[in-house]
C-alpha cells in the first residue's frame, strides 16, 4: 500500500493493502478502496463510494456517494479474467453510477476520457470507450463494447445497444433507444432513435465556424437525399468536401462497424 502523507482518509474508510493513493486525495466516510486501485492526485471520493478491481482514477476526478467503479462486468461470459477500467482526469461521477471493468473478449479495458459528467444512476458497461467532455444524464445506460466520441451528450433514461458507435459531437435526446451507429454531430431523438438533423447548436457553442456549419448542413442534405446506398453517398460527399468536420462525418460512415447506421429521416 502506498498512501501519500497529504492524503486525507476518513477514519471509517477502508483502504486495502496494495492500493495507491496519491497526494491531495480525499477519501470520505465509509468509502471502500480495493487493493488494485490507483487514485491519482487530488481524487475526491465523497462518501460511501466503492472503487474496486484493477482500476485507475485520474487526477481531480470527484466521485459522489454510492457510486461503484471497477466491479466485475454484468456479462455471463466473464470468468474472472484480469481486466481493468481507466478513468481520466477531472471527471464528475455522480450518485449511484456504476462503471464496470472490461472483459477478455472485448479488449480487457473500459475507458473514460477527461472532463466528463456522468450523472446519477448512469451505467457504463464492460469494454466501453468514452471520449472527452461527454455528458451522460441521469439513468442513461451504455451497453458493452460501445464507443462514445468526444463532446457527446446522452439524455436521461436513454439506452445504447452493445457495439454501437456514437460519433463526436452528437446529441441523444432523453428516453431514446439507440440500436444503430450515430454519425458525428448528429441529433437523435424519439423512443426509437430517429436521426432528425444535426447538433448545430452544440457545434456553434464549441466555436465551429459558419463555413463549417454550412458545409455540415449541405453534407447532411446530400446524405439524406442523394442517389445510391448510404455509403456511396458518404463517399461522394467525402470526395467533394474541404471541411474537416464533414470529412470526420464521412470517414466515420465509411469505417467498418458491427452495427448499421441511423440514416437521415
Amino acid at each position: 500500500m502506498a498512501i501519500h502523507p497529504t492524503a486525507d482518509i476518513h477514519a471509517t474508510a477502508i483502504v486495502s493493502g496494495g492500493a495507491h493513493v496519491a497526494q491531495g486525495c480525499i477519501i470520505g466516510p465509509y468509502c471502500i478502496v480495493g487493493s488494485e486501485v490507483t487514485l491519482d492526485a487530488r481524487v475526491h471520493l465523497k462518501s460511501h463510494v466503492v472503487v474496486t478491481g484493477f482500476t485507475q482514477i485520474g487526477e481531480e476526478t470527484v466521485i459522489f456517494p454510492f457510486a461503484v467503479v471497477g466491479e466485475i462486468p454484468q456479462d455471463m461470459k466473464y470468468q474472472g479474467e484480469k481486466t481493468r477500467i481507466v478513468v481520466g482526469k477531472r471527471n464528475r461521477i455522480r450518485e449511484g453510477a456504476t462503471l464496470n471493468i472490461g472483459t477478455s473478449g472485448g479488449g480487457g479495458v473500459t475507458r473514460v476520457g477527461d472532463d466528463c459528467l456522468i450523472m446519477g444512476g448512469v451505467h457504463v458497461a464492460h469494454d466501453v470507450t468514452i471520449g472527452n467532455r461527454v455528458v451522460m444524464a441521469n439513468q442513461a445506460a451504455v451497453a458493452g463494447h460501445c464507443v462514445i466520441g468526444d463532446d457527446v451528450v446522452i439524455g436521461g433514461l436513454s439506452g445504447v445497444h452493445q457495439f454501437v458507435r456514437i460519433g463526436n459531437g452528437a446529441i441523444i435526446g432523453g428516453l431514446t433507444k439507440i440500436t444503430r451507429d450515430v454519425i458525428p454531430h448528429g441529433l437523435v431523438q424519439g423512443p426509437r432513435g430517429s436521426l432528425d438533423g444535426l447538433n448545430l447548436v452544440g457545434r456553434k457553442r464549441r466555436g465551429v465556424s459558419r463555413v463549417d456549419i454550412t458545409a455540415l448542413r449541405a453534407a447532411y442534405q446530400a446524405l439524406a437525399q442523394g442517389e445510391g446506398a448510404f455509403a456511396d453517398r458518404a463517399q461522394r460527399v467525402r470526395d467533394e468536401t474541404e471541411s474537416d468536420y464533414v470529412r470526420e462525418m464521412t470517414d466515420f460512415i465509411l469505417a467498418g462497424s458491427d452495427r448499421s447506421f441511423l440514416t437521415p429521416s
